[in-house]
């Protein structure tokens, strides 16, 4: 099945879309922190928190962390869950270096690793890990079914997906509040900080594009999950999903 979001391309590159979006975070990797967190004002902070709740009751050991680009969620599941051996997976090189050099300031690279993978095509064996997590990059992904069928075979039964996604409000004033903070606030900030004219027209557009509650809840399902629960967080600017495998 083909997704909108698959067709929403960065402009200025090159090649299929996990080429461009390679080539577009490359090209961002070092204002990628800073200009995320000053665009949700913070809140990410606290979005990524309550997804690793869900995640403390089954003390997962063995995680993988899917699109983790500069791996501010995988330091963070590092701290509060405690796992045995976290990976941190990316195309951006770029990114996954700050990662890196973020994990040994932290003194948590023997605990974290960062492997190039490609999501749709994971080289890990059947049941691999305890939980499998993506915050804020499976919008990215040029296959949405591929990559979640991957994050499915790699998952031992029983283990658990997390999900965190931005979403676009559907309800009075939020709704229209943020159409124009995505349309000229994120675009603007983007410009200044990052210095990338495409990168931060594209996140709104992949926003909006993006499978979104129960159409997305259907898609994990279809992928292979079961118990697929999903919660609108900050008036549905993000959106927490959680599965079953």
């Amino acid at each position: 099945m083909e997704y909108p979001q698959e067709k929403v391309l960065p402009q200025g590159y090159n090649g299929s879309k996990r080429e461009q979006v390679e080539q577009m975070f490359d090209h961002i990797a070092p204002t990628y922190d800073r200009l995320n967190h000053t665009l949700s004002m913070g809140i990410d902070r606290c979005w990524r928190r309550k997804a690793l709740k869900a995640l403390r009751p089954f003390a997962p050991k063995q995680m993988l962390d899917v699109a983790t680009g500069t791996g501010d969620f995988a330091l963070l599941a590092c701290r509060m869950l405690q796992p045995d051996q976290l990976i941190g997976t990316d195309i951006s090189e770029g990114m996954m270096e700050v990662g890196r050099q973020k994990a040994r300031d932290a003194g948590l690279e023997n605990r974290i690793l960062f492997e190039r993978e490609d999501c749709t095509a994971l080289s890990y064996p059947d049941e691999r890990f305890d939980a499998v997590t993506v915050a804020f990059g499976i919008r990215n992904f040029e296959h949405l079914d591929q990559g979640l069928a991957e994050m499915c075979r790699v998952l031992r039964k029983g283990g658990h997906l997390v999900i965190l996604e931005l979403s676009t409000p559907d309800r009075f004033p939020m709704k229209q509040l943020y159409r124009f903070y995505s349309h000229v606030v994120i675009p603007t900030l983007g410009r200044l900080i990052s210095r990338n004219d495409s990168a931060y027209t594209y996140l709104p557009e992949s926003i909006k594009a993006f499978p979104q509650g129960e159409v997305m809840q259907h898609s994990i399902a279809r992928a292979g999950f079961s118990q697929v629960t999903f919660q609108r967080l900050t008036f549905g600017v993000c959106t927490l999903y959680i599965a079953t495998r």
